[in-house]
């Protein structure tokens, strides 16, 4: 028999290993617990709605007009033609009213404008009038331009030198070159506005008759962008520079030969811009890495306020206050709702409260957004810091209760991280409570990289970065991209480039700018 000693033995070692193994059950329970949250949201990435609202209001098929039906609004007008509408509240009008417009008459003849009754001579009494869309796909034609050169024949007979005049002639925007203003302007907007890569539009123009190899055209924007975009690039930084809120974000890129780095390596586009003050000013720039070294040379020069992401490359930059984004924090307590089980989203978890607490936030920007500044500013202190105070302090109760690697520990941590950041907005009425902006602002180019996948050298990608800067820039003051592009091109080559003034005429917010920059389908001729 085991003595007394010995039986105590084995139950201490019992209790360990029982410790022991309540400590792995607990460890692989969390790990479980982790990979169906990862689980669950990339599931829902998939194949779950991308918006983050909270409340959608969905509608049932079956009780629409119950749900859409408003007995109190007025009946829509009705004209009388020849049955009885509908009359639209002049959507179609103000759709047309930009568009050039040509007009087709049809006109009885004279013979036959006689009354069937009496004979007489019948007149014009009113008009039917029937609209509609004539689309003229893209053409090409070649356009000689012609200059005589002047001679004086009295000197030719008389002296032994006789002067010459010729007639003046605008530069070309490609000396020796076929491209035109309007090619030039036509290739960029293809690509860089309606996502169209330069292989496709290869195969287009030689639809149209014309074969111009993809080479030639990747040469034509290279030239054009680093001949005369970027004296309009470099320009629009100098005045960006001089603001004093800005936004900044950044993009992942493939660029295939670059010194020193294989294919596969990832390179970035860095994206900087204006505020809500205009004139907006959108600015992209290609570098080779993240580090926070190429924000620092960009911005250099810049003092004021920066909307940032919890991105860690921002912090340190000087003379800059950071301005973190709600919005990335939302998405954090949306995702840790998100990686529940689908039993659990609709009871009142943490990660619902927390969610809460930002849509309040939220709703009170949204109440302000007409506001000015100055009342945004006071509406703030009243209303936003009783919520940022009992957030915080939420927070800190909830920080040692979560699993640090779960979703909702996750998004705790991020706004704890984050916090002066993410209060920063609170010092200026025109300071912004998310980094949507720039958001918005780089997705064109993330849409397009899904075309064109990669640039080829760090010269194209800079060239890329410059003409999307313009016409970014210039979408956002209202200008059509075609019709800018071919102004400038049009008007770069014939005005001195090292006269900050005559740049300054050309920016997309100058408003010097002829109309036909800005209305479709209208030339600058």
């Amino acid at each position: 028999m085991k003595n007394i000693s010995e039986t105590t033995a084995t139950i201490e070692e019992l209790k360990q290993e029982n410790a022991f193994l309540k400590q792995q059950v607990a460890e692989l329970a969390a790990k479980l617990n982790w990979f169906e949250e990862q689980f669950r949201l990339s599931q829902h990435q998939r194949f779950g709605r991308s918006s983050e609202q909270t409340i959608p209001e969905q509608m049932s098929l079956f009780n629409e007009a119950e749900v859409e039906a408003k007995p109190e609004l007025a009946e829509p007008t009705v004209e009388e033609i020849t049955y009885t509408r509908r009359k639209k509240s002049g959507h179609r009008e103000t759709m047309l009213k930009d568009l050039p417009e040509e007009t087709i008459e049809y006109r009885l003849p004279e013979e036959e404008q006689i009354c069937s009754c009496c004979g007489g001579k019948m007149h014009e009494m009113s008009t039917e009038i029937r609209q509609e869309l004539k689309i003229i796909p893209a053409q090409v034609s070649v356009v000689k331009h012609v200059r005589y050169v002047y001679a004086c024949r009295r000197c030719e007979q008389t002296k032994t030198n006789t002067p010459m005049t010729t007639a003046p002639m605008p530069n070309p925007v490609l000396p020796g070159g076929l491209a035109s203003a309007s090619a030039m302007a036509y290739i960029m907007s293809q690509k860089f506005v309606e996502g169209l890569p330069l292989y496709r539009q290869e195969q287009q123009f030689k639809r149209l008759g014309v074969d111009l190899s993809r080479q030639t055209l990747a040469n034509w924007m290279l030239q054009g962008s680093g001949r005369w975009l970027s004296h309009i690039y470099h320009r629009m930084h100098e005045h960006l520079l001089k603001k004093d809120i800005l936004h900044a974000d950044e993009t992942t890129l493939q660029v295939l030969h670059e010194p020193g780095r294989s294919a596969e390596s990832t390179s970035y586009l860095w994206l900087y811009r204006t505020g809500r003050e205009g004139p907006p000013i959108i600015l992209y720039e290609y570098q080779t890495t993240r580090a926070s070294k190429h924000p620092a040379k960009f911005l250099k020069g810049f003092k004021g306020y920066l909307h940032v992401d919890g991105y860690s490359g921002y912090n340190g930059l000087p003379d800059m206050t950071l301005v973190g984004c709600w919005a990335h924090a939302r998405r954090k307590f949306s995702d840790a709702l998100k990686a529940l089980p689908a039993d659990q989203r609709s009871a009142p978890v943490a990660a619902k409260e927390g969610l809460d607490f930002c849509n309040r936030l939220f709703a009170i920007e949204q109440e302000l957004k007409d506001a000015t500044p100055e009342e945004r500013y006071a509406a703030r202190i009243q209303r936003s810091r009783p919520v940022l105070d009992a957030f915080w302090s939420w927070l800190k109760y909830h920080s040692p209760r979560a699993l640090p690697k779960s979703a909702f520990g996750q998004a705790i941590q991020y706004c704890r991280n984050q916090w002066n950041k993410l209060e920063a907005f609170m010092l200026d009425g025109r300071l912004e409570i998310d980094n949507n902006r720039s958001e918005r602002s780089i997705k064109p180019f993330v849409i397009g990289r899904k075309n064109w996948l990669f640039a080829n050298t760090p010269r194209g990608a800079k060239a890329s970065a410059m003409i999307y800067s313009v016409v970014e820039t210039a979408k956002e003051n209202g200008l059509n991209p075609f019709t800018y592009l071919t102004y400038l091109f049009e008007q770069l080559p014939n005005v001195d480039i090292n006269e900050p003034g005559n740049i300054d005429s050309l920016l997309p917010w100058s408003n010097t700018l002829p109309d036909c920059s800005r209305a479709p389908g209208k030339n600058c001729t």
